[in-house]
């Protein structure tokens, strides 16, 4: 699959997806430090929503030292096109390629299934959302002229306690 250079990306495996929920909240700890910091942050994608992702070939691994995995990325579709779900890298791994080339296998994914882009929803303001993922060629879409999928995406968000004013939906084109 994808590789840096201590590191490789691959498909979670069974054994792999009781770990994430831990990487997750390290990932979460960062934005303590933030002007979006809240409730939300204790919350976690479940264990059965991570086996499912698993077994319908949508969920990815950062694969340190032993296996072991150090992030992950959960894909999903909204309406018919590929979304990415979720991105996390635990802190003790940053800043080494680890989240681009996750991004990089939802790109593969994404492109196989004939898509034109790819989507995603982050925080507009925080150095490693929006902007880090402008840098992987990601462009902020209108919130005005969303989709249906999306705009449902965001109104879910808002039930989940995220501070959707401070959020931006961001689109990559795959031609």
């Amino acid at each position: 699959m994808h590789a840096t250079p201590q590191y490789r990306i691959r498909p979670a495996r069974e054994d792999d997806v009781a770990k994430l929920p831990a990487i997750e909240r390290a990932a979460a700890e960062r934005f303590r430090a933030t002007d979006v910091a809240g409730a939300f942050l204790a919350e976690t994608r479940s264990v059965d929503e991570l086996e499912a992702a698993r077994r319908e070939s949508r969920l990815w691994i950062a694969a340190g030292a032993g296996d072991e995995p150090v992030g992950f990325a959960l894909a999903t579709t909204l309406g018919e096109a590929p979304h990415l779900e979720e991105l996390d890298v635990h802190p003790d791994h940053g800043r080494r390629g680890i989240g681009a080339a996750l991004v990089g296998a939802v790109v593969v994914w994404a492109r196989a299934r004939g898509a034109p882009a790819l989507t995603l929803s982050t925080f507009a303001g925080v150095p490693w959302n929006a902007p880090y993922y402008e840098r992987l060629g990601f462009r902020a879409l209108d919130p005005a002229a969303l989709p249906a999928p999306l705009v449902a995406l965001r109104e879910r968000e808002a039930v989940h306690g995220l501070p959707v004013e401070r959020r931006v939906v961001m689109r990559l084109a795959l031609g």
